[in-house]
């Protein structure tokens, strides 16, 4: 038994949630040893104690709907000190044999060595290693994404010789018993460049070689520049291309592309590529840009003639802006689930367009009013604004309304916001082009039979909207595992970085579409546009004639997305932890704890943070803790104080100003004429989010005894639903989070997949018919 338990966790919760829950529902059905059998071997220990108070909370356990009073036990056993080696020598005191063998085999079950991405060149021999231990034996399973490899149920998978074909993400499920782990995923590059450079390259566990080198060239103003670096290495090489000395944004990938270049983006090129063993910088390209064409033939300049007017010109954005607004957690409307991934993902497609993006999640009515108002102040002339809605929304007499979380049963256009409204806005700041993306209903509203008083719209020729839907008809998100994406962001993402005129691009999202046959019947894409230029949204950024006023306000929002710095705190008992923030949206702040010193008298420690305040984040870190020999546990608490982080600066949650979007536009918008106005809330609430997501461990090797947390601050007033539960204002609550040794992959955050899967799930949903059809679930904007 001593061998077999080599490596095991000390503690019983920082076993893994599904292989707790697998023994908690073997002990839930089973009678005479079940549940209260363990309870009373384990109360019969003397280094343990169990009350009776203890064993009627758990037997209360049955009364809620998810309850397990054999889960709620093991909690407590863990809290009292209890070891995986302490539970199985209960169990198999019990004769629970099924218990038993589950828990063994979970816990001698270990991936000891991970593969590793690589690049390699074809002809060549390629191995990609797992070794893992386990008990009574372990057997392996390789794939290729979802796809079993065949023959591939060795430790080491061979490929020789490797092709083009070979190319692609590769991951091992490793069994023992009942019990599976994966590995992590793996890329795998194949090139075929031997035959074009006339010798042969060869990779080794150290190599790492450049085998296609930069380029220098010549091109015109509104050319497409491509450069290319190419190396061969394991690790994987990863790249960073350097202009003039200094990295460029968006140069991370082995080709860097940079569409309709201008004057500015001439210069010396080279790229430095390196991995974790080793690094080579590529030869110099020059990079030489003029209104001349050079022949190669004769090297004689040759004059351009004068530019093409039309639709061949291209167009400039003197900055480009982009308010993202997701509402999920309606009070009083059924909720919705697909806005915050939909936002995420525009998001960070927007920002490789070089947009300065606003994105929030589930605003109130005067949060609405209050960010469109911020919005504007960052638009000038010239400036390319876009503005994306998802949630709720209606359509009466052609005006669109967007509906926020807080509106009441029913809403009329007083609690919503009019989209017709904001754009006359936006055109009194003579913007360059107004795009609005609307992923929301298009039905009319029997309750509101307001007719807008609105001063007719300037006659301008820039104005693009892209409805999800047509007139009065809904628009719908796609749930599938507990991931979920409206229909319409499903195709624009694959389409919005696409450089072509912005109705050619909305036209063919609308195509795809219409050929996907869930679709058809439900949902078309409805555009109106009066754009008679040929702009686009990859359209360059010319700052040239941006105002004194415009660039201060800009710089004013920067500083309105700052994270605090990561902090260290360190407590009386010696014990250290981290405190790290991190944001995908603008007015979510995700607070990580992490224990990373920690005496050895110190058999249990865990920290996370509680007492969010309604203005300032001023938060209490807590550690609790328990040393070997005493029987209760300690607490200790330090007060930290970030300021306000992120858009709080702004205090979007306050009452509406006095030149905000609520008294300038032309409708009964007053809350003097609203049927019902919501009071102010508080600007922060706070969410528990357990971080018990396989996927998310497949990602994370280094493995903790102690207990991190993580948090979700909301910087906003709303009630933060992304994850389907909703939290008074006035609790806190954090689960706990084990192994967690850094950072990274905020994405996995927003959608992993909570569920216990035995065969590896790609996060990308790339055949929306095939992966859909069979578990399909409409839910109306």
């Amino acid at each position: 038994m001593a061998a077999s338990m080599q490596g095991t966790p000390s503690s019983i919760n920082s076993l893994k949630e599904h292989t707790l829950k697998k023994i908690s529902d073997l002990l839930d059905k089973a009678n005479n040893r079940g549940w209260r059998k363990l309870a009373e071997i384990v109360g019969a220990d003397k280094r343990f104690r169990l009350s009776s108070e203890d064993l009627d909370k758990c037997s209360l356990k049955v009364l809620d709907p998810e309850g397990s009073p054999s889960r709620s036990l093991l909690h407590v056993m863990g809290s009292r000190g209890v070891t995986v080696k302490d539970l199985l020598e209960f169990l198999q005191a019990m004769g629970q044999t099924e218990a038993f063998q589950l828990l063994r085999s979970s816990a001698s079950l270990k991936i000891l060595v991970q593969p590793v991405s690589q690049a390699v060149l074809a002809g060549q021999a390629v191995r990609l290693s797992c070794q893992a231990t386990g008990y009574p034996n372990v057997e392996y399973q390789w794939f290729k994404k979802n796809i079993e490899v065949p023959n591939g149920n060795t430790p080491e998978l061979v490929v020789n010789p490797v092709t083009i074909n070979d190319t692609g993400w590769y991951i091992c499920r490793v069994n023992s018993g009942c019990c599976s782990e994966f590995s992590v995923w793996v890329q795998l590059e194949v090139y075929n460049f031997s035959a074009a450079y006339g010798r042969r390259f060869y990779t080794t566990e150290t190599s790492l070689q450049i085998i296609n080198q930069p380029q220098t060239q010549k091109l015109m103003v509104g050319d497409t520049l491509i450069l290319e670096c190419t190396a061969i290495g394991i690790p994987m090489p990863r790249y960073q291309w350097i202009r003039n000395g200094l990295p460029v944004s968006n140069g991370c990938e082995r080709h860097y592309k940079i569409n309709n270049v201008n004057r500015d983006n001439q210069g010396q090129y080279r790229c430095h590529v390196f991995n974790d063993k080793a690094e080579q910088w590529s030869v110099e390209a020059d990079v030489l840009i003029d209104d001349l064409k050079y022949p190669e033939e004769t090297g004689n300049p040759v004059e351009v003639g004068p530019p093409d007017l039309g639709f061949n010109q291209r167009h400039y954005a003197t900055d480009k802006v982009a308010l993202l607004i997701g509402n999920m957690s309606y009070l009083n409307h059924p909720k919705l689930k697909a806005p915050m991934v939909d936002v995420y993902e525009l998001t960070n497609l927007l920002r490789q367009l070089d947009f300065k993006v606003v994105s929030l999640l589930d605003l109130t009515e005067s949060e609405m009013r209050n960010a469109v108002y911020e919005f504007l102040l960052l638009l000038d002339k010239g400036v390319y604004g876009l503005l994306y809605y998802a949630g709720h929304g209606y359509e009466n007499y052609g005006n669109s309304f967007m509906v926020p979380i807080n509106a009441p049963n029913p809403y009329r256009s007083a609690n919503c916001l009019c989209v017709q409204s904001i754009l006359k806005l936006m055109q009194e700041k003579e913007t360059g082009l107004n795009v609005f993306l609307l992923d929301m209903c298009r039905k009319r509203n029997m309750h509101d039979d307001t007719i807008p008083n609105m001063e007719a719209l300037r006659v301008t020729a820039n104005i693009v909207f892209g409805y999800a839907t047509c007139q009065g008809a809904e628009a719908f998100e796609i749930q599938h595992f507990g991931l979920a994406n409206g229909i319409f962001m499903k195709f624009l993402k694959g389409r919005l970085l696409e450089d072509e005129k912005i109705t050619v691009l909305l036209d063919r999202v609308a195509e795809d579409m219409g050929k996907c046959d869930l679709t058809k019947g439900k949902q078309a894409l409805e555009i109106r546009s009066s754009l008679c230029e040929k702009r686009a949204l990859t359209d360059p950024i010319h700052s040239s004639g941006c105002s004194t006023e415009s660039l201060a306000r800009n710089l004013q929002w920067a500083k309105a997305h700052e994270l605090p710095e990561s902090m260290w705190l360190e407590f009386e008992c010696g014990v250290q932890i981290q405190l790290g923030f991190a944001a995908e949206f603008s007015n979510v702040m995700i607070i990580y704890t992490r224990i990373v010193k920690k005496p050895e008298g110190i058999i249990m420690c865990e920290a996370y943070v509680t007492d969010f305040p309604p203005e300032r984040l001023v938060f209490t870190a807590c550690l609790r803790y328990q040393y070997q020999g005493l029987d209760e546990p300690v607490e200790e608490a330090k007060e930290v104080d970030v300021g306000k982080p992120l858009i709080a600066k702004l205090d979007i949650h306050r009452n509406i100003r006095r030149n905000s979007c609520l008294v300038t536009c032309p409708m009964p918008h007053s809350p003097s004429h609203s049927p019902v106005h919501s009071p102010s809330h508080s600007p922060v609430r706070s969410m528990a989010y357990s971080a018990e997501f396989e996927h998310y461990h497949h990602h994370h090797n280094q493995h903790y005894q102690d207990n991190s947390h993580l948090g979700v601050y909301n910087l906003n007033s709303a009630v933060m639903g992304a994850m389907g539960c909703t939290i008074p204002s006035d609790s806190c609550k954090y689960t706990t989070y084990t192994g967690m040794s850094d950072w990274g992959q905020i994405s996995n955050f927003c959608s992993s997949n909570i569920r216990e899967i035995n065969i590896p799930v790609e996060n990308d949903i790339n055949d929306l018919q095939s992966d859909f059809t069979d578990c399909l679930k409409f839910t109306e904007h």
